[in-house]
């Protein structure tokens, strides 16, 4: 099993990221925290991977600090949470955020997260109330912030794209994106950010 991958970003989009490892491309899937720690393409990444196997397909799964991986894994433990639906809730809320969801049973704070119905939000907050990292909910060790140029692109569509691809629905995402580029114009990951905050309310 791959655990750990350390080489260039040679590709980067929300959600996915691939990693050139001498001279062979990794393609990675990502939550949001560490698509905006893993910096700019070119740049030296050092990921966590949990490598899951399924009959007709190996999937990784890269993450940026232990806490998330950890995360990650208590997750796609909870009956109904897959490695999918487990990358969604960490891009939905941020690791500390949902740590202290989890703690608090606060399951209106993950039906937020698109995918989440409250169903699933009660199991993850029952089944790993007891299990999550100790002082967990401090901090994210290793975390940073990547910025991307937003270059020529579309910056409106390309937040909207992310979010889409995220699972949001295009009207609440698109009145999101208005108000975030009303805050953050011009970089595409501080719009995405200032996005969620958005759509989180």
């Amino acid at each position: 099993m791959i655990a750990t991958l350390r080489g260039a970003l040679a590709e980067k989009r929300p959600g996915r990221i691939v990693v050139d490892v001498g001279g062979v491309g990794y393609d990675v899937q990502v939550p949001l925290s560490t698509y905006y720690a893993v910096g700019d393409r070119g740049a030296e990444v050092a990921l966590r991977i949990h490598t899951h196997v399924r009959e007709e397909a190996l999937s990784l799964f890269g993450f940026a600090t232990r806490l998330e991986l950890e995360l990650f894994e208590r997750l796609i433990g909870v009956n109904g949470v897959g490695p999918r639906l487990a990358l969604a809730v960490l891009s939905g809320i941020e690791p500390p955020a949902l740590v202290q969801a989890v703690r608090t049973a606060d399951v209106a704070r993950l039906t937020g997260i698109p995918g989440v119905g409250r169903k699933t939000a009660e199991r993850i907050t029952l089944e790993l109330k007891d299990k999550l990292p100790a002082g967990a909910a401090a901090g994210v060790e290793g975390a940073a912030d990547g910025t991307a140029e937003a270059g020529g692109r579309d910056l409106r569509g390309d937040v909207i794209s992310a979010l889409l691809n995220l699972g949001y629905q295009r009207q609440p995402a698109e009145r999101a994106v208005e108000a975030a580029l009303k805050r953050s114009p011009g970089d595409f990951e501080a719009a995405l950010r200032q996005a969620l905050r958005e759509l989180a309310g």
